[in-house]
């Protein structure tokens, strides 16, 4: 049986839990439990044993690296998250926007080759398990503000300012 290994990084932003199988990022977010994570992974990642260990090697000195500054050691770190083809499409595409830019779920949308499907694009990002790596928080409505996060507003804002990008106003 294959196995999930997790571990859990102090950052400026507070707790993040990594998780990883075969080198692979399959969950990230800001929790000190990576049990609450798991819970949320595909069932079929589920059925892979948790185990906390206290370094994932190269995965954690990258999102080390991008908390000290360097903006873009998360771009080519391996991610994996089961969804919908448009899903992953919007999942792709997200990756793709730089750290420093936000733009719209319109915007996501058409990066992704769907061009009005707006709310798709929000609805990818709300389930997105694998944050801050696959930058959900970059994307903003187009009426203005920030929009939602799943950890929070605060850490959205927060994850903005670090990477130098103009904050909407509420």
């Amino acid at each position: 049986m294959t196995v999930i290994r997790a571990t859990v990084m102090t950052t400026p932003i507070g707790p993040l839990s990594l998780l990883a199988r075969d080198g692979v990022l399959v969950g990230a977010g800001f929790t000190p439990e990576p049990k609450d994570l798991y819970g949320r992974l595909h069932a079929g990642l589920r059925d892979d044993d948790l185990e906390i260990v206290d370094d994932l090697g190269t995965l954690s000195e990258r999102v080390r690296a991008y908390f000290d500054g360097d903006l873009a050691a998360l771009d080519t770190l391996q991610v994996r998250q089961v969804g919908t083809p448009l899903r992953e499409r919007l999942w792709e595409a997200l990756r793709r926007v730089p750290a420093g830019q936000t733009v719209t779920y319109g915007e996501l949308a058409v990066m992704a080759g769907r061009p009005g499907a707006a709310r798709v694009a929000g609805g990818a990002c709300a389930s997105n398990l694998i944050a801050p790596i696959v930058p959900c928080h970059r994307v903003v409505p187009a009426a203005g503000g920030l929009g939602g996060y799943y950890y929070g507003l605060d850490h959205k804002r927060r994850l903005l300012e670090h990477e130098g990008a103009l904050v909407p106003s509420a």
